[in-house]
């Protein structure tokens, strides 16, 4: 049985963690740390979860009793967390903030450089499974990174990516967080559309160095607008390559670089978003138009963008099947 603490358990991706490891058979959890909420239980505030557990939010986080801890902490809290207190060796840490996820070299977000700090491996399973599965420190990715990689990475791998890639992505209000704020309240969002941090998205670095890392080389610029969508989960992103490669000598390509992927699938019909919400599955399918390849990819922010891959990674640090406690099914409607 893993024992497991997790810090910042109060927000949406503290919510969607502790439903999938109530229904993960290997995983117990001990502690679930929010100071705001500590004496609460869990399902006053993560209501989806009344009758599904009695558990309390705790001010205590002993990590001398669990095996892992997940970090469900807003971006810039992790490191400041992990050079302020002292987490046992053998504790292994699965952070959901975006501190550690580029090469220490490339991370502007470092502050308090340790050890620790430095020795964080980026969590996508498709490509570093196997760093996974030795490391103690893992660093979840971004939800619009790993929709965006997963629909690029078997066209670098094919040495495909030597233009610039244009990228469009719409996201769901939830990728912003449980926070209020003035682009996230319905009145807002219900029945709108719009554009932030064009060409400036901070998760632009991680799929860069995840691109370098299976072509070896990219000089080609990834121009990624991010879209906020109208609807609470979910990604679909279309990212449109340069190449005179035929479609047929492509889609063989996908769907060699995913054959042993346990959730991500080349798919020969176009997609939907519904197909991935409430899963852990990333779905891409590919197009080609004269020398444009149009590449579709859709995952749940929340799931394979947050929190069930952040599950899938524990698994594979501990040895067991990735799908453990991620057999998640969509909704037929």
């Amino acid at each position: 049985m893993i024992r497991i603490g997790i810090l910042g358990a109060a927000g949406y991706t503290g919510g969607e963690l502790i439903r999938l490891l109530l229904n993960h058979p290997e995983a117990k959890i001990v502690f679930d740390n929010s100071e705001s909420n500590a004496g609460n239980l869990v399902a006053d505030v993560h209501e989806g979860l009344y009758g599904e557990t009695d558990l309390e939010f705790t001010a205590e986080t002993d990590f001398d009793k669990v095996d892992v801890v997940f970090f469900c902490f807003g971006h810039g809290k992790s490191e400041a967390y992990m050079s302020e207190h002292d987490i046992p060796e053998g504790v292994k840490v699965i952070d959901l903030a975006q501190d550690f996820r580029l090469h220490p070299e490339n991370n502007v977000h470092t502050q308090h450089p340790t050890s620790k700090s430095h020795d964080f491996v980026y969590g996508l399973p498709e490509i570093n499974e196997n760093k996974i599965a030795h490391a103690n420190h893992v660093a979840n990715p971004g939800c619009f990174a790993t929709c965006i990689q997963l629909g690029l990475l078997p066209a670098a791998n094919m040495q495909l990516i030597n233009d610039d890639v244009a990228v469009n992505a719409i996201t769901g209000s939830t990728g912003a967080g449980q926070k209020p704020g003035s682009t996230t309240h319905f009145s807002w969002r219900n029945n709108n559309i719009s554009i932030y941090k064009a060409f400036k998205h901070q998760h632009i670095p991680e799929i860069r160095e995840s691109l370098k890392q299976v072509q070896s080389y990219l000089d080609a610029s990834i121009d990624f607008i991010p879209y906020r969508g109208d609807f609470a989960r979910g990604i679909f992103a279309t990212e449109v390559i340069k190449t005179d490669v035929d479609i047929d000598t492509i889609v063989n390509g996908y769907k060699e670089f995913y054959k042993n992927a346990k959730f991500t699938h080349y798919v020969d019909k176009p997609l939907d978003l519904k197909q991935v919400v409430n899963t852990n599955k990333a779905l891409v399918h590919c197009e080609k138009i004269d020398n444009k390849l149009l590449v579709t990819s859709c995952i749940d922010n929340l799931l394979k963008g947050a929190v069930g891959q952040a599950v899938q990674n524990m698994n594979i640090m501990f040895g067991i099947d990735q799908t453990t406690g991620l057999k998640l099914k969509p909704s037929a409607f």
